[in-house]
């Protein structure tokens, strides 16, 4: 298939949706000074939501820069399609960094300073990057730089740094990328699912690279013990609420603490993807507010930082929430209007009887001094592979079972339409525990088969099984053209009637088509060879008929 042209802003929008300047108007409150690229649209209710999410919502104590993330619905207004990057990008790259087709992510750079020039005696503004990528660490480093040039110099520094974010190579996965930015060149690198854990491949295999360059180590983990260090006693707990998707709410002294508890919360169950909803940072004048707090639907992670003054939650107090609080609030905060006020110390509060026992050596472990620099990227590496162990420990034998579930290869029968999956049977899976179960792989101890039930009931669990039902399928759909590639359909033709023939042509042309779409991975050698015997076998058939099967 041809390519089509590299157009204006392509490149842009494979990492950035726009740009955002996020002004204190007087009369309007937060409004939205600038967009660029000036062609993006945004819905009313999206621009609201950044606007609001854009400032701190109780910004008094926040002197000088802040930078944090939040997370919003896209519109429906966008009809995306999936380009070759995606395609290739959803082949090789980790499932937590695939692009959100259903969210933005907004990473905020916000300044408030004194300036007795202004009537409000402050200068208030936030530059916004918005993205569908998770690159939490590479876009907080951009906007790092972006925004500000942008304070001390306008608009045209805005504009050139989005054209120099046209001149980028797509986000391929497993490439080192060279990013010029604003007089500066960055040296960044998508993982793959391939990589090891653990291993900056990036200083590996980019020691000749320009001295003068800035290297980052990793485009989105976040520093997990930083994050976590007030509440290190309760991260078991913490691992198993984020892994069966009960409702969580963070609070926090600040939008900052609060998203990078959130993003550490998150990543807890890598490589597994979170797939319920959760927002880095939100306020009561979010869009969605009403919608988590009503009785009919309780939010999965919710999470709200300390500085909101008031929060009225309507029923909240009939939820099953975890309160994960990380500093104590200065503020008491109002959970039903009519009846009691929530002040909470700092910890956790949860009705949440935990599946599994804590790894008290562990935590003992981690909580050791640690000398030089380093110490906190030390212990969250420590942090980082422990919780990697737990979820692949508990996902191992999922994936034994699932794989128990694949048709045998000598069951592929080039001449039959390819045989499908076996179903997944829970109690099936169970059963299978006391010989494959994660004790083989996990010291810790507990009620596995409890946790696996709940798991099994949560939107992680379908995401996964979906996902990995949809790759095996296409893994049969790929042997069953190897196997089609070698049989001798010109053999087969004499005996079958035009009828046959026809049907076997168009099911070879289809399968053909989805490679080239790049839906299906299959070998461009086992391509040649099918294409090569549809041709032989479409001649076999009469002219007329070769005509309509021209078009």
């Amino acid at each position: 298939a041809e390519k089509r042209p590299v157009l204006p802003w392509d490149q842009f929008s494979e990492w950035l949706h726009c740009v955002c300047v996020v002004t204190f108007d007087l009369e309007l409150g937060q409004a939205m000074e600038f967009l660029y690229p000036n062609h993006i649209e945004l819905s009313d209710v999206e621009r609201t939501n950044i606007c609001y999410l854009a400032f701190p919502d109780s910004n008094s104590g926040c002197m000088g820069d802040t930078q944090y993330w939040f997370r919003i619905r896209r519109s429906a207004l966008y009809k995306t399609t999936d380009t070759d990057v995606d395609y290739q990008c959803s082949k090789d790259c980790p499932v937590t960094l695939l692009k959100d087709k259903t969210h933005f992510y907004g990473y905020v750079y916000f300044r408030q300073v004194r300036d007795k020039t202004l009537k409000r005696g402050y200068f208030q503004k936030s530059v916004v990057l918005l993205s569908s990528l998770p690159y939490f660490n590479f876009f907080k480093d951009i906007v790092d730089i972006i925004a500000p040039e942008y304070f001390d110099n306008g608009e045209p520094c805005l504009e050139a740094a989005c054209h120099d974010i046209d001149q980028w190579p797509s986000p391929i996965p497993g490439q080192i990328l060279n990013l010029p930015l604003m007089g500066l060149l960055l040296h960044v690198r998508i993982p793959t699912k391939q990589d090891k854990p653990g291993t900056n491949v990036l200083e590996i295999t980019d020691k000749n690279s320009d001295p003068g360059a800035f290297s980052l180590s990793s485009i989105h983990e976040v520093n997990l013990y930083e994050s976590l260090c007030d509440v290190l006693p309760h991260i078991h707990l913490l691992w198993e609420l984020v892994l069966i998707g009960a409702p969580i709410v963070v609070m926090a002294p600040s939008p900052t603490v609060c998203s990078s508890t959130v993003l550490a919360l998150v990543s807890s169950i890598s490589p597994l993807r979170y797939c319920s909803d959760y927002r880095p940072y939100f306020t009561i004048h979010d869009s969605e507010f009403k919608e988590y707090t009503t009785k009919t639907q309780a939010p999965y992670l919710c999470f709200i930082p300390v500085d909101v003054k008031t929060w009225r939650v309507r029923g909240a107090g009939e939820f099953p929430w975890t309160h994960l609080n990380i500093a104590p609030p200065s503020t008491k905060l109002k959970m039903a209007s009519k009846i009691k006020t929530f002040d909470p110390k700092s910890g956790i509060y949860s009705k949440y009887k935990q599946f599994l026992k804590k790894d008290k050596n562990f935590i003992k472990g981690l909580t050791k001094d640690f000398s030089g620099k380093c110490q906190f990227q030390a212990q969250s590496a420590l942090l980082r592979r422990h919780f990697l162990e737990l979820t692949q420990s508990f996902i191992i034998p999922l994936e034994r079972y699932l794989a128990s579930l694949m048709p045998l290869q000598k069951c592929i029968s080039p001449l039959k339409a390819p045989p499908t999956l076996k179903p997944f049977r829970p109690n099936d899976f169970i059963q299978t525990l006391d010989s494959n179960g994660p004790q083989l792989t996990s010291g810790t101890k507990g009620d596995w088969i409890g946790l696996y039930r709940r798991f099994m009931q949560s939107a992680n669990f379908e995401h996964w099984l979906c996902r990995r039902k949809l790759e095996m399928e296409k893994k049969l759909v790929s042997l069953h053209m190897a196997a089609l590639s070698e049989t001798d359909l010109m053999s087969w033709c004499q005996q079958k009637s035009e009828v046959e023939i026809v049907d076997m042509v168009l099911r070879i042309r289809e399968k053909i088509n989805l490679v080239r779409s790049h839906k299906l991975d299959v070998s461009t050698e086992t391509v040649e060879l099918l294409a090569d015997k549809l041709t032989g076998i479409t001649n076999t058939l009469p002219a007329d008929l070769q005509g309509i099967l021209s078009k």
